[in-house]
């Protein structure tokens, strides 16, 4: 099978995630990038994509893991490489597809981290309130762990989003589809507190951005990833990322009552399955508290 079969393949996979489909360009982007890898790893195994058999597709997960990627980072590969190998298979590109017996998605998927209260506040606490940028940080800081926005949800967040006299805000998620959430009273304090700083930060342009670096420009998803991490080390509470901060809002609202179906609206799950996840965390803390706390545990 020519290399040419297999580009095509892997083009109009693409135009049918974008077109058909219609999911996001970050989503879109990601495929590409895990596609492009596989294309790699292929090729060193001297084939093409659409050649690969099952025990070649078991290898390059091995590789992958060995390499270092995360768990969920390979469960989002094995769906991207389902996916094109089903598309592939039905438009007649290969009449075989090697993903019908791999290991399901939960094989690879572990329990997402989240941050209790005292590291929270640990994190929160690090951003230099005495400039203009440090200010921006808390805000998006707590902004994100109020609300479990995605990072690039927080990032492209416009002022006519916010609703501060209802103390919500509205975003569009995957798929384009818009919900609201509530803010708490802190993130609400800090994003008005941090409204003069972005007048400073803009220089004079006009922008719609809520979170600007100087000169307008927005701050981009690979910046605030940094950032956040920079400031995990620093607050002493080990790697953070943004979505710690988002796993970090599902849990605690679980663990103190609030029912599933909520926080799927809030955190822009399609499907409540997705949310499930957290109840593994949950359960896991209740158990904990009750082998330390019950006299007959």
């Amino acid at each position: 099978m020519s290399s040419g079969s297999s580009q095509q393949a892997i083009g109009e996979f693409i135009r049918y995630l974008r077109v058909e489909r219609g999911l996001s360009s970050n989503t879109v982007e990601a495929y590409q990038r895990d596609l492009a890898q596989l294309a790699a790893l292929a090729q060193e195994l001297g084939k093409e994509i659409l050649t690969l058999d099952r025990a070649e597709l078991v290898a390059v997960l091995g590789r992958l893991r060995e390499g270092g990627r995360s768990d969920a980072s390979i469960s989002r590969f094995i769906s991207a490489v389902r996916g094109f190998f089903r598309f592939a298979a039905a438009e007649g590109f290969t009449k075989k597809d090697p993903t019908a017996y791999l290991e399901s998605r939960k094989a690879w998927q572990t329990l997402p981290r989240f941050l209790n209260q005292v590291e929270i506040e640990r994190l929160l606490a690090q951003p230099d309130l005495a400039s203009d940028a440090g200010m921006r940080d808390r805000a998006m800081l707590e902004l994100l762990y109020s609300s479990g926005l995605r990072v690039s949800e927080l990032v492209s967040l416009r002022m006519v989003d916010l609703d501060w006299e209802k103390g919500t805000l509205s975003c569009f998620g995957k798929g384009s589809k818009e919900r609201c959430v509530p803010l708490g009273r802190s993130a609400l304090d800090y994003l008005k507190a941090y409204m003069p700083c972005r007048q400073r930060l803009l220089r004079d342009r006009h922008t719609d951005l809520v979170f600007v670096e100087r000169g307008g420009r927005r701050v981009s998803r690979q910046k605030f990833w940094r950032l956040t991490r920079e400031y995990g080390e620093r607050a002493g509470v080990g790697h953070v990322t943004p979505h710690t901060l988002r796993h970090s809002f599902a849990t605690v609202l679980l663990e103190h009552g609030a029912d599933l179906r909520s926080v799927q609206l809030m955190l822009g799950h399609a499907d409540v399955s997705t949310t499930q996840i957290y109840t593994h965390v949950t359960n896991d803390s209740i158990r904990q508290s009750y082998r330390k706390f019950h006299p007959r545990s």
